[in-house]
């Protein structure tokens, strides 16, 4: 009830973004309803049941993510003076932001279900009534239970996530200057993209594997194919904050003035931070170039279902939205530095040029690195 309450009389941005996490949920959730309906259809089919189910992992996974970086930029779950006299301490404010997320979630898989319904024709009297009855198995009836547990999936992932990443933790003293040193997941991030390449490429010369079929068709590629895009995707996450590092290196080098010294200090600053968004937003764009160079050439081809498109558009979005939101976080973060510069007379331009800089540093190396990644990816597919 108090997170409701909170809800209320929050910013329009803020519940802007938390009706972005619901319409997310309410694609996951649609996408888990399809395929119980695709289970309920063909009950001799138990195993590509189960690996449609284990594609939808992946928007699923997305959409936690995004609903954790939106938990984390939220405004009511900051401390502040005199909320722990009424006792809103640093584990209050976790379990509201948890209960925040999880209602955000279950908005979504509530609209999910009515709208799964609504297709199969079950609810009448609006437009569209049953205009997905052949796909959605109408002739079956819904097993409620297991609808029900596949839709609170989400909602329990995203707010023990939620908990998870903002939970009080106790402030060690840390050592000068490490608050910029080199994260250390570089070399294996980069030791798994190697990896991956070389499964992707076995696993494609040797036509090794079964195939794996996604949610609505696209069942063309091999297991191992897909599970070197899997190490692929990790170990650009994991390599992420390296790069992002590297970059604010790359900025204060050579002789560097004050605008670039503030740009590259600010960036190593937050790697942590905006590192493994990029690197997962990186991941997300090579995967999705890899595919559309694999099949332009094939026009006629219906490898590519609506409910492949549905989550493909879902693990794009979420994830570009979760790289917007950590920006927008480490904002706030340094807001006190943006300020105190501007008290002491430094002029916005300054930290307006910064700010580009720091944007086009990060584009001009992690552009040329996704389209790499993306044609070595698709390169034994395509010979």
């Amino acid at each position: 009830m108090l997170a409701l309450r909170l809800a209320r009389g929050t910013h329009p941005l803020v519940l802007t973004r938390r009706l972005l996490v619901a319409a997310a949920a309410a694609g996951v959730g649609f996408l888990l309803l399809c395929t119980l309906g695709y289970a309920v259809g063909h009950p001799g089919r138990s195993s590509a049941s189960v690996l449609r189910l284990l594609w939808c992992a992946l928007p699923l996974a997305a959409t936690v993510q995004f609903a954790v970086a939106v938990a984390r930029t939220d405004p009511s779950i900051r401390p502040r003076p005199g909320l722990s006299a009424i006792g809103l301490g640093p584990a209050r404010l976790t379990a509201i932001a948890a209960a925040s997320t999880a209602v955000a979630c279950t908005l979504g898989s509530a609209v999910a279900l009515l709208f799964y319904l609504h297709l199969r024709g079950d609810i009448t009297g609006l437009p569209f009534d049953g205009a997905a009855a052949g796909l959605l198995a109408a002739d079956q009836p819904v097993p409620l239970a297991a609808a029900l547990t596949l839709l609170a999936v989400l909602p329990i992932a995203a707010a023990t996530a939620a908990g998870l990443a903002l939970r009080p933790r106790p402030a060690p003293a840390a050592p000068e200057g490490a608050e910029t040193s080199m994260p250390s997941g570089l070399p294996w991030g980069v030791a798994l993209v190697a990896v991956g390449l070389a499964i992707e490429t076995y696993a494609a010369q040797s036509g090794a594997g079964n195939a794996l079929p996604l949610p609505g068709r696209f069942d063309g590629s091999p297991a191992g194919v897909l599970a070197g895009w899997v190490l692929t995707a990790a170990g650009l996450a994991l390599a992420g904050p390296g790069l992002a590092h590297g970059c604010g290196r790359l900025l204060q080098s050579v002789r560097p003035g004050a605008t670039r010294l503030l740009a590259g200090r600010v960036l190593m600053t937050e790697a942590r931070r905006i590192g493994r968004p990029l690197g997962v937003v990186s991941a997300v764009l090579s995967g999705t170039l890899a595919a559309a160079s694999l099949y332009a050439a094939d026009t006629d081809s219906d490898a590519f279902g609506p409910l492949t498109g549905l989550g493909a558009t879902l693990v794009l979005a979420c994830t570009t939205a979760s790289l917007l939101t950590a920006a927008l976080e480490s904002r706030q973060g340094r807001a006190h530095t943006t300020e105190a510069l501007l008290r002491i007379g430094a002029p916005a331009t300054v930290l307006r040029t910064a700010a580009l800089l720091r944007a086009g540093v990060l584009l001009a190396v992690f552009l040329p690195l996704t389209w790499a990644v993306a044609s070595l990816a698709a390169l034994p597919l395509t010979t």
